[in-house]
């Protein structure tokens, strides 16, 4: 049997911050479960934001032309999708905003210039999203969420799961709750086994 294949995106511009730490150990329950992980630090690529020039209106190509394109088509080429994105001003870092605007292309592919009904059933590929936010705010993760429901629907995909810890802010805070760090092990190893059987279905 084929082992399903999912990207894992780092969105943090700490290496070893709270939420890289959060989906290394996603990454490690997934790989254990039989899952090709393959991973993505957005601080390591050379990404422009998106400069709404629209030359992507003719044929949603983005006409940028940097990392987006590599790590674009291994995102499209997943069966799953892990993203681990600190809260900056109640929404994504910087990095992870940028990938996301960067897919407005394919938005432009999808509803211009192939017409797709907005209303049509998502596909069934998954995504588990990990965040972590210095504040306790009952809020706190609203923006963040409603900007993933459209980024998800993009990319034909829907939020299986997602994982959201308050009061982490500096570095190594998650090591002092070791709880968190195994939640995140046992969700990889479970959405391991949910984007191999959809893979086979």
């Amino acid at each position: 049997m084929q082992r399903p294949k999912i990207i894992a995106i780092y969105g943090s511009p700490r290496r070893r911050g709270n939420t890289a730490r959060l989906l290394q150990r996603a990454v490690e329950g997934a790989r254990d479960a039989g899952a090709e992980v393959e991973e993505i630090v957005l601080r390591d690529l050379k990404m422009s934001p998106c400069l709404e020039i629209y030359g992507c209106k003719n044929a949603g190509e983005c006409r940028l032309k940097d990392d987006f394109q590599a790590a674009r088509d291994q995102i499209l080429a997943s069966q799953g999708l892990m993203l681990a994105s600190p809260v900056f001003f109640y929404t994504v870092s910087a990095h992870t905003k940028i990938l996301m605007d960067r897919f407005q292309s394919l938005w432009v592919k999808k509803y211009w210039i192939d017409g797709a009904n907005q209303r049509q059933s998502a596909s069934q590929r998954k995504a588990l999203f990990i965040s972590a936010g210095a504040t306790r705010g009952k809020k706190l993760f609203d923006g963040i969420l409603l900007s993933l429901r459209y980024f998800f629907d993009v990319i034909d995909m829907q939020l299986w799961k997602a994982l959201l810890y308050r009061g982490l802010d500096f570095e190594g805070d998650v090591l002092k709750f070791p709880e968190y760090l195994d939640e995140a092990y046992a969700a990889g190893k479970e959405f391991a086994k949910v984007v191999g059987n959809e893979s086979t279905d």
